[in-house]
């Protein structure tokens, strides 16, 4: 009968620590910057394209170095890469907290999110080192709890900083937890053996022509989101697609690609990323227009949509425990599948709310969103990083990280695009975003979200092509070498230019 040594526990504790509060500090940091814009914008003078730049910046920069961020985990090591990443995030915040001008915040908002980029992929690329794969489904459930209660309390939390210590209180906020997380992961290493065989390649072509691709393709959507299809839209979206076939070209035929053919292709990876693309893009294009119409239909303040959207938020703490529990009594193709009809059935029934909604028709749909949508994210991305070999845990983790990165802005420019199109909205003089008149915005709102319902089943498609039962460490003839190997899948020493 084998036991856990103390150093295990410790190793396995300090990782989940790590990453739990990692992925928590970098959602709380999206969701508060969210709220205090307006001030920042009045306080410094800047326009409202300047600061938009500063949430695109950061989302540029991020969604195109996360795959590369993750093989440079999976060559020298995703804790060292966590920490880099966590203490550059931390100096950056604080540097923004002390900036001068709107050009500062933005600079420094890129810089965030490289660093993000960073130590993203290392949270889910630590886990699979540490954990054997019939155990990681509960530690992603933790970090998505903590996903969830940050997008919970961001809100609440930036609005009472912003409007009693100002706008700056909000980036500091992060700088203390990141510090010491970072230097936890940097300095308190448990001895782990060597490295097996050689590091993986790092295909530096190949992360230039896809950093290329999804940077082209995040500017394209945000734009378009901003100011509707326009030419600029059209060159951006042709400049991704050539990117995009020189990137696959050039993985087809080079030694030791960025991201392995076969991991893309595999029948459980492929599909689980799809998953998580149509059910972020339904989530967080449902979310957009659903707070249009807390705002500007229904006339609430910021914190009252807040309050009757908190539902989706609450949900999503809540399922992402059980989703690990479903997930191993019934597998991955029928807890996904379910998952993504729930979320569906979510968005079909805000759909349905006309101009006078009951609270709880409103308060349903949003539960039924976060309760599929917090399945879905832990079960899919379980797929992900269990299915990946270990040599690939950071790239695999860096994949699940940019579809939930390109998804929002998918769904928030899809759904930006269809209500301008069924609804033109004006902008007046002073408004920060074009509004519509109440009564087209709802005519406008169902035909809307019923698009992205059927974005949501798409899912539900592939998620029908995912594996009907994970092997157990029992039934699984790679286990043993998996987790042997992902004992060794971080390395005591970086390793050397082959």
């Amino acid at each position: 009968m084998s036991t856990t040594s103390a150093p295990d526990r410790l190793q396995c504790g300090l990782t989940l620590g790590c990453s739990v509060l990692g992925a928590m500090i970098v959602a709380l940091d999206g969701t508060v910057l969210t709220v205090v814009q307006p001030v920042l914008q009045r306080d410094l003078g800047a326009s409202f394209a300047q600061v938009q730049w500063t949430s695109t910046g950061y989302l540029i920069a991020v969604a195109s170095l996360l795959v590369f961020a993750g093989r440079l985990g999976d060559r020298y090591g995703h804790r060292r890469l966590f920490a880099v990443g966590t203490l550059g995030f931390a100096l950056a915040s604080a540097g923004i907290g002390l900036a001068s001008g709107i050009g500062w915040v933005i600079a420094l908002r890129v810089v965030q999110g490289v660093c993000g980029a960073l130590l993203q992929p290392a949270t889910l690329g630590m886990l699979r080192a540490a954990y054997p794969p019939e155990k990681i489904a509960m530690p992603i459930a933790l970090r998505t709890s903590a996903i969830g209660l940050a997008a919970a309390t961001g809100p609440l939390l930036g609005g009472a900083l912003a409007t009693h210590l100002g706008w700056r209180a909000v980036f500091f906020l992060n700088v203390v937890p990141a510090l010491a997380i970072g230097v936890i992961a940097l300095l308190v290493r448990v001895p782990a053996p060597r490295r097996p065989g050689p590091a993986p390649r790092l295909d530096v072509p190949g992360a230039v022509l896809l950093a290329v691709t999804l940077a082209a393709l995040v500017h394209t959507l945000v734009a378009v989101a901003d100011a509707g299809p326009t030419a600029g839209a059209a060159a951006g979206l042709l400049v991704a697609a050539g990117a995009g076939g020189a990137f696959v070209r050039h993985e087809r035929r080079t030694h030791g690609p960025l991201v392995s053919p076969g991991l893309v292709a595999s029948a459980a990876v492929g599909p689980a990323l799809g998953v998580l693309l149509a059910a972020s893009a339904a989530m967080f294009g449902t979310l957009f227009v659903g707070t249009y119409f807390l705002q500007d239909v229904l006339a609430l303040d910021p914190l009252r949509s807040a309050v009757q959207a908190l539902p989706l938020a609450v949900m999503m703490v809540v399922a992402a425990p059980l989703a690990a529990v479903l997930l191993r009594a019934h597998g991955p193709q029928r807890t996904i599948t379910a998952a993504m009809a729930v979320l569906t059935v979510g968005v079909l029934v805000l759909s349905r709310l006309g101009p006078d909604p009951a609270t709880v028709a409103v308060g349903g749909g949003f539960l039924l969103v976060g309760a599929g949508f917090g399945t879905v994210m832990v079960a899919a991305t379980t797929v992900v990083v269990r299915h990946a070999p270990v040599g690939d845990a950071g790239v695999a983790g860096g994949l699940q990280q940019t579809a939930m990165n390109v998804g929002p802005a998918l769904g928030v420019a899809l759904a930006t695009a269809l209500m301008t199109l069924l609804a033109p909205a004006t902008t007046r003089p002073g408004d920060r975003a074009p509004r519509w008149n109440d009564g087209d915005f709802v005519a406008a709102m169902g035909p809307t979200l019923t698009v992205l319902a059927a974005v949501a089943a798409l899912g539900a498609l592939a998620a029908a092509r995912l594996p009907r039962r994970t092997p157990t460490a029992t039934t699984s003839p790679t286990s043993t070498a998996s987790t042997k190997t992902a004992e060794a899948a971080e390395p005591t020493e970086p390793a050397g230019p082959r």
